[in-house]
């Protein structure tokens, strides 16, 4: 999971490197590739930061245009840039707007890509202005639709029960355990495995599209001012974890943000905007003859429940980026994933028992009187 952050300005720091032999090979791979695309390799700068080990690097064409390239710098013993490869491939042919692989020196890890522009979808947005971000999210809509619409099996890997609990794993090992500092007793950890078991069940139950993993504003590209036509379209990226899973994560992605938060009303309206365009697609069980997904209140159900096991591994990748990566700056957003857990186990008398283990972890002391959860 990464999260690219916004392009800094062209008065960026230089470009650094802590090995000798590593930046001797890149200097080697981009000069001939800067004289077959045009590049002015002397402008080469910091793109944008990265939760993971791989980082992007920004320079520009010599015909002075504006216009630039992107470069993957991913060591190959930290980073594989073939998932990238591969669902660059399967986006691109789904008719998505992703960067073009230029060049690619795989023993290495270097690629050279098309620039999809410098603006992402979250820095246009206001969370105070909902309706001004309306028509981002009905684009970044479309673009989800489009993508699940080419799903097939067995092209992707599998978002199965093993890795929705190893993911999950990651809340009580890194944020729980090393970042808040609980033990917890064995009272505590048979609640939280039966909140895991309820999760993963709800989950599985949805139907299996192509999953993007980290779909979200931060993740998307405004397209240019003057671009017409397939150019016109948000551009995607960061999408080298997409994994074949439930239909629900994506959408759930999307609303419930590592990096900004809206109020329900607004999250609920976009949510039924993509449930209606979903099943006219033939998206929402589409391969079952259960119903599912043809009531919109058990729908939004499931991306609830969806979003809840996403809450709980980012809160714990987010411990983990801190502790163990040296990268305190995702940290700062975990009370947001902590607020999005919280509201979601608030709603549903199961999950009763998992709000009250947060709350106890966090401190918070529950308000007195009565409650009534949704079933």
């Amino acid at each position: 999971m990464s999260h690219p952050c916004p392009s800094p300005t062209s008065g960026s720091a230089p470009v650094t490197w802590a090995d000798p032999a590593r930046h001797a090979a890149f200097d080697a791979w981009l000069a001939p590739l800067a004289a077959t695309h045009g590049l002015l390799a002397h402008t080469l700068r910091p793109a944008s930061a990265d939760a993971s080990f791989r980082r992007y690097l920004r320079l520009d064409h010599a015909d002075g245009n504006g216009d630039s390239c992107i470069v993957m710098d991913a060591p190959p013993d930290k980073e594989d840039c073939c998932p990238f490869a591969h669902v660059q491939q399967l986006m691109q042919a789904a008719g998505l707007r992703v960067p073009d692989i230029l060049a690619w020196d795989e023993a290495h890890g270097f690629m050279l890509l098309t620039d999809l522009g410098r603006q992402t979808v979250i820095e246009l947005l206001d969370p105070a202005r909902p309706e001004a971000a309306r028509d981002w999210y009905l684009q970044a809509v479309d673009a989800l639709v489009q993508w699940q619409l080419a799903s097939r099996p067995g092209v992707l890997p599998a978002y199965d029960e093993p890795l929705l609990r190893r993911e999950l794993a990651l809340f009580p090992d890194w944020y729980i355990a090393r970042h808040r500092g609980v033990a917890l007793d064995d009272a505590q950890q048979a609640t939280l495995q039966r909140a895991f078991d309820a999760i993963v069940r709800q989950n599985l139950t949805a139907p299996s599209v192509f999953v993007h993993r980290d779909f979200m504003t931060r993740n998307l590209m405004a397209p240019p001012e003057s671009s017409t036509g397939p150019a016109s379209a948000l551009g995607v990226l960061d999408f080298q974890d997409a994994v074949y899973g439930p239909v629900t994560y994506d959408i759930a992605s999307l609303l419930r943000d590592a990096f900004i938060s809206w109020d329900e009303e607004f999250v609920i309206d976009i949510t039924v905007r993509y449930w209606e365009k979903a099943r006219r697609a033939g998206i929402l069980g589409a391969s079952s003859a259960s119903g599912w997904g043809d009531d919109f209140g058990a729908f939004y159900r499931d991306v609830e429940w969806m979003g809840l096991q996403r809450h709980l591994k980012v809160a714990g990748i987010f411990a983990r980026l801190t502790l163990r990566d040296g990268k305190p700056r995702y940290l700062a957003d975990a009370p947001r994933f902590i607020g999005y857990i919280r509201s979601t186990a608030s709603r549903y008398r199961e999950l009763a028992p998992l709000l009250r283990l947060i709350d106890r972890i966090e401190g918070i002391e529950a308000p007195s009187g009565y409650a009534f959860g949704r079933v």
